[in-house]
């Protein structure tokens, strides 16, 4: 186990009708609010309501910013750092999912900054400060609502990155599962593989002695393998859904990661798909994951045997590491199957005729990984095992 220290300032708010809480945290920062928020579906399920009530009796000053995006794009970030600029906003509330917090965090560090946003997004410029913001989340996936993390995307150049800084940690998120209800089917399938995939990204690493992380990341996914196939036949229950929320929220708070660094590649091999097709984050993790996995089996053989038999029950008896191991990854994709994820790029029209434009978006700033380091014909090898 490495050295670390863990800091996350975020209040966690969890349950049903927690809205109410908008009347204690807002007040603390000021009165001009800008609403964030993505296309629509929480007019429809009476949320955006709810939320412009509550802030009407704090009298709040309501600005608002609609339409993020699903992959959220630098053009909408910079229309909300104009209204912040312009109209000096306080405070920045984003309702809705990972999409929608990333983007208000790129908000919130660009209206603090004199030049482009998009050069805190490539790290040619650090986030010193930022307005202050808090999340109503509406969909279980990213963990965006307790970590200082965002991935935001320039469809001019069809670029996509992870960027993040210690200011730019949400002040509270309120975790209602109610709030989840109305979230389809393919929705809730994509949530649950990438909260998944954060899980196995903490997993593979090189790190000796972390007995302790290996069990919480093992239990984190047993938990969400036994309610995901129940969930997604019965999409309004609570205990359900509010189970598959509070693991997603764990699976990327930093609570799992403490004293190692994950992988990460798969994710970054994901983004340059997103970027140039733009298809859903969970749909391309699951198609790509068990690819990277294959590819970097024998890097450490044991690593993907343990997650085989603690995890995918595979019996290890009269087998080799690379053999159990090989068997936990097939099960992994058998599981996403099941549950109605994409496991070839095919599945969203994606053919080989853009492998190397690709290769070379996932490459742009050199090799990467931290269980395996990735060169091109590695990455190449996982888009083609992916077709």
């Amino acid at each position: 186990m490495d050295n670390f220290a863990y800091w996350n300032p975020t209040k966690l708010i969890f349950g049903k009708n927690q809205l109410e809480q908008l009347k204690i945290e807002v007040p603390r920062y000021g009165k001009k609010v800008l609403l964030v928020y993505g296309g629509g579906s929480i007019k429809k399920n009476g949320l955006y309501n709810q939320v412009i009530n509550t802030l009407r009796e704090i009298d709040s000053e309501i600005y608002e910013l609609a339409g993020v995006e699903p992959n959220p794009r630098i053009s909408t970030v910079r229309k909300g750092i104009d209204i912040c600029k312009n109209e000096n906003i306080d405070f920045l509330l984003a309702v809705g999912g990972g999409s929608v917090i990333d983007c208000t965090k790129a908000i919130a560090a660009g209206a603090k900054y004199d030049g482009d946003a998009w050069d805190l997004v490539t790290k040619k410029a650090f986030a010193e400060e930022a307005l202050p913001f808090g999340t109503i989340l509406t969909i279980a996936a990213t963990g965006s609502e307790m970590n200082a993390g965002s991935v935001i995307t320039n469809w001019e150049t069809n670029e996509k990155y992870g960027w993040g800084s210690p200011v730019t940690f949400p002040k509270f998120s309120i975790l209602d599962p109610v709030n989840t209800f109305t979230v389809p089917k393919d929705q809730t399938v994509y949530g649950i593989v990438d909260m998944m995939s954060h899980v196995l990204e903490h997993y593979f690493h090189l790190t000796e002695n972390t007995l302790m992380q290996d069990r919480m990341c093992e239990s984190l996914l047993l938990t969400v393998m036994e309610i995901a196939p129940k969930l997604i036949n019965d999409l309004e229950n609570y205990d359900y859904r509010a189970t598959i929320l509070y693991n997603g929220t764990m699976a990327l708070n930093g609570m799992l990661s403490m004293g190692y660094r994950g992988d990460w590649a798969t994710h970054n091999i994901e983004h340059a798909v997103s970027a140039v097709y733009d298809i859903p984050h969970g749909g391309g993790l699951a198609i790509l994951f068990p690819n990277w996995m294959k590819h970097n089996l024998m890097v450490k053989p044991s690593r993907f045997k343990q997650l085989a038999v603690r995890v995918f029950g595979v019996n290890p008896e009269g087998i080799s590491d690379e053999e159990a191991g090989l068997e936990g990854i097939e099960k992994l994709r058998e599981f996403w199957n099941s549950i109605g994820a994409p496991s070839r790029l095919a599945d969203y029209g994606i053919d080989n005729s853009k492998l190397d434009v690709l290769t070379d978006k996932a490459m742009a700033n050199g090799e990467f990984g931290n269980f395996n380091k990735l060169n091109r014909n590695d990455v190449l090898k996982i888009y083609q095992l992916s077709l």
